[in-house]
C-alpha cells in the first residue's frame, strides 16, 4: 500500500495470516521470489531494499493463492508469476513510468490465462454473501482488506493501524477513499452484496494513498481518482473479468495525466501573466 515501512509490512503480513494462513503462505512465497529475482537480475540495491521489487510478487502470491486450489504445480506457477512481476517493475521503473501495482495485474492476468486456457488447476470456490443492506463499517474496513483479498473486518482495521504507523496522512486519505468508494457505488446503485465486502472501496483506499500529498490539488485528484476507479470496477464487473487493483491503477495513470493538463495550462496562464507585467 505505498508505505516504505518494515514494520508496516509486517503487520500487513500479521493481518493476512489472522484471516487466512494460505494466503499468508502465499504473500511469503510471492516476496521472497520476487525479491531474489531482482538480485537475480542485478537490479538497484537500494530499491530492492524498500521493497519495490518485492510488493507486486506478493500480491501474485496471496492472488494466486485466493483464486486456485492449492497445489505443487500452483505453488511453481505462482514462482513464475512472482519473477514475471519482479521483471515488468524493472522494465517500467528504469523508464521513469508509474508502475504502481500494475506488474501484478499484468502478471497476475497472464497467469491466469495461462492456468485458464491449459486446464492446469482449478478454480478454488470463494462465496459471496447475499446481503440487501448496506454494513457501513464492515465495509469501511474490508475496503482496506481486499486490497489483499482478505474479507475480514478485523484484518481490515490491522491494515489500516498498520498504515497509521507510518503515515497518518496516508492513513485517513486510505479510510476516505473506502468511504467514497462505498458512496459512489451506492450512488451508481452497484450490487449490494459487493457493496459490504468492500470489492468497490479497495481501489480507492489505493487510490486515496497514492495522492495523499501536501498539495492544495491532493483532495481533488484523490476524489477524481477515487470516482473513476468505481466505474472502472463497476465495468469489469460487468464482464465478468477479473479486476485485481487494476481499477486503481487506471484510474490513478488517467488522473496523473489530468494533473499534468492542469499545471500546463496552470503554468501557461503564469507565463502569460508575467509577459504581461
Amino acid at each position: 500500500m505505498l508505505q516504505n515501512n518494515a514494520f508496516t509490512g509486517a503487520l500487513f503480513l500479521f493481518g493476512i495470516f489472522y484471516n487466512s494462513w494460505i494466503m499468508g503462505l502465499g504473500a511469503i512465497l510471492g516476496a521472497v521470489t520476487s525479491t531474489l529475482a531482482a538480485y537475480f537480475f542485478k537490479n538497484n540495491k537500494e530499491d530492492i531494499q524498500n521493497g519495490l521489487y518485492g510488493f507486486n510478487g506478493t500480491l501474485v502470491g496471496i492472488a494466486l493463492f485466493y483464486f486456485f486450489e492449492i497445489n505443487l504445480l500452483l505453488v511453481i506457477i505462482s514462482i513464475i508469476g512472482a519473477v514475471l512481476s519482479s521483471a515488468v517493475m524493472y522494465y517500467m521503473h528504469t523508464r521513469k513510468l508509474s508502475p504502481f501495482t500494475f506488474p501484478f495485474v499484468l502478471s497476475a492476468w497472464i497467469i491466469m490465462l495461462m492456468i485458464q486456457l491449459l486446464n492446469l488447476v482449478p478454480w478454488a470456490t470463494n462465496a459471496v454473501s447475499s446481503a440487501v443492506k448496506i454494513n457501513i463499517l464492515p465495509s469501511l474496513s474490508m475496503g482496506f482488506g481486499q486490497v489483499m483479498f482478505q474479507a475480514s473486518i478485523i484484518t481490515g482495521l490491522i491494515f489500516f493501524l498498520a498504515i497509521l504507523v507510518n503515515s497518518r496522512r496516508a492513513a485517513f486519505y486510505g479510510l476516505a477513499g473506502s468511504l467514497l468508494g462505498m458512496l459512489a457505488a451506492m450512488v451508481f446503485s452497484f450490487p449490494v452484496n459487493l457493496i459490504n465486502i468492500g470489492i468497490f472501496g479497495f481501489n480507492g483506499v489505493l487510490c486515496g494513498i497514492a495522492f495523499s500529498e501536501k498539495n492544495k490539488l491532493s483532495w481533488a485528484l484523490a476524489l477524481v481518482s477515487i470516482v473513476i476507479s468505481v466505474l472502472i470496477m463497476s465495468g469489469f464487473n460487468s464482464l465478468s473479468l477479473i479486476a485485481l487493483t487494476a481499477p486503481f491503477v487506471f484510474a490513478s495513470w488517467i488522473t496523473l495525466g489530468l494533473r499534468k493538463v492542469i499545471l500546463n495550462r496552470f503554468s501557461v496562464v503564469n507565463s502569460r501573466q508575467q509577459f504581461k507585467k
